[in-house]
């Protein structure tokens, strides 16, 4: 299970909608178990794609020293799909730098955007329940 606070949630949907027509990504800083999301961390995608994302390396170390300083750390991951459902593409499972990530997608396929999370471990994807915190 991913536990997301309210305004991690609105920062990450937030910053997805921003970066249409491309695919927006970024990192979430938080506590690993029970894993909970405290902090999000827009970065660049520097594959400036609407089919592919890259986070910027600077920053991802920017958000791997501040979740640092809080005493947190990075938990996972997150990105767009602009046209396709929120689920892991053959690239995203690739690509898939951690198996104790979470890996986010929002898609903004539809009207309303649809925030899912998965594991990503060993090229299987699980897919874990999302539970918003008011915090």
């Amino acid at each position: 299970m991913l536990r997301l606070a309210a305004s991690t949630y609105e920062r990450l949907v937030g910053h997805c909608l921003d970066g249409l027509p491309l695919e927006a990504c970024g990192l979430l800083g938080g506590r690993p178990g029970p894993a909970t999301a405290v902090v999000c961390y827009p970065t660049r995608n520097d594959a400036v794609s609407a089919k592919l994302y890259t986070v910027n390396p600077l920053d991802h170390l920017r958000a791997d020293r501040d979740a640092e300083a809080r005493g947190l750390e990075v938990i996972g991951v997150f990105h767009s799909h602009t046209h396709t459902d929120a689920y892991p593409s053959p690239t995203d499972v690739a690509q898939a730098p951690d198996p104790s990530w979470h890996y986010v997608l929002v898609s903004l396929r539809d009207i309303a955007p649809v925030v899912r999370s998965f594991r990503i471990v060993d090229g299987k994807i699980t897919e874990e329940p999302v539970v918003l915190d008011p915090g």
